[in-house]
C-alpha cells in the first residue's frame, strides 16, 4: 500500500516539474525524497556449507623422522641447500597424506631442532601399535632413485636374516619378562622391519625409476633404540635441482602409503 501511494504522489510531482520552472522542480524532488520509504526486504541468509567430516584415525600410529636438524645440516647441496630442511618438508607431505587416508601420524619433529637418537625412538616407543619411518637424502647415488632400508646388526653384517616369504602373523613381537637394553630394542623387530622395508621398496621402485627392487641392510643408527617395526627411507641425491626434489614429496608418500597397506592389510583406512 505505501508502495502505491508513493507512486502516486510521485507520479503527481513529475506533471508538476513539467509545467513549473526548474526551481520548482527542485523543491518537488526534495519533496520525493522526504515521502518514507518502503521497508528494505532482508538478504537471504545463506547457510555455509558443512565442512567435510574428518577421517578417524585407526590403524598404526606412524612416526616420521625427519633426520638431522639444528647444527646437524646433513649433506649439503648447491646454493646451500640442507639434508635437514628438505626432509623436513618432505615429512611434512607425507603426514598430510597419510592424515588424510586416516592415520594417526606424529613426527620426531616440526622445526630445526636436532632430538637425539633416544628421544626419536621415545616418540614411537610410546605407543603400543607403532610404525617407525626415518626419511633422509644422499649426498650421492643415483639421481632420481629411491632406497628403503632396515637395520643389520653387525653380528649379521655376512649374512643377511632370510627375507620372509609371507606377512608376519603379528605386527611385532612382544616379549615378556624380557629386560631390551636401550641400543637393541630394534632387535626383536628386525624381521617385521626387514618385511616392511622390501613393501615399501617395492613402491619405491615403482614411483622412483631405477630404484632396487628389493631393500637394503644397513647398520642404521636411528633405527638401533625404536621397539616398533622401523625403516629408513634414502633419497638421490641432494644435487638434482631443487624442484625435483621438492617435487619427490607425492611419489614418496603415495610409495610409503601403499607399503604401509600392504604391511597391515587390516589397518588399511581411507579412500584409496
Amino acid at each position: 500500500m505505501l508502495g502505491a501511494v508513493r507512486n502516486s504522489v510521485a507520479f503527481l510531482l513529475l506533471v508538476v516539474a513539467l509545467a513549473w520552472p526548474a526551481s520548482w522542480a527542485r523543491r518537488a524532488r526534495w519533496l520525493l525524497q522526504d515521502l518514507p520509504q518502503p521497508p528494505a526486504q532482508p538478504a537471504p541468509q545463506v547457510q555455509p556449507a558443512a565442512p567435510a567430516p574428518a577421517a578417524i584415525p585407526s590403524g598404526p600410529v606412524i612416526v616420521l623422522d625427519p633426520a638431522h636438524g639444528g647444527t646437524d645440516t646433513g649433506a649439503r647441496g648447491e646454493g646451500g641447500r640442507a639434508e635437514k630442511d628438505i626432509v623436513l618438508a618432505l615429512a611434512r607431505t607425507v603426514r598430510g597424506r597419510l592424515e588424510r587416508q586416516g592415520y594417526r601420524v606424529l613426527m620426531t619433529r616440526d622445526d630445526d631442532s636436532n632430538p637425539s637418537y633416544d628421544d626419536r625412538a621415545g616418540v614411537a616407543d610410546a605407543h603400543r601399535d607403532a610404525i617407525f619411518i626415518s626419511l633422509h637424502v644422499a649426498s650421492t647415488g643415483l639421481p632420481g632413485t629411491a632406497r628403503a632400508y632396515w637395520d643389520q646388526w653387525p653380528s649379521a653384517a655376512r649374512q643377511q636374516p632370510a627375507r620372509p616369504t609371507s606377512p608376519p602373523k603379528r605386527l611385532a613381537p612382544q616379549p615378556t619378562n624380557t629386560l631390551v637394553v636401550w641400543d637393541q630394542a630394534q632387535r626383536p623387530y628386525l624381521e617385521v622391519s626387514h618385511h616392511l622395508a622390501d613393501l615399501i621398496q617395492i613402491q619405491l621402485a615403482q614411483n622412483f625409476s631405477g630404484s632396487p627392487a628389493a631393500s637394503t641392510a644397513a647398520a642404521v643408527r636411528t633405527l638401533r633404540s625404536v621397539a616398533c617395526p622401523a625403516v629408513a627411507i634414502e633419497i638421490s641425491n641432494i644435487s638434482v635441482p631443487p624442484d625435483a626434489l621438492a617435487g619427490s614429496g607425492g611419489p614418496l608418500s603415495a610409495a610409503i602409503a601403499s607399503g604401509i597397506s600392504a604391511f597391515q592389510p587390516s589397518a588399511a583406512v581411507g579412500a584409496r
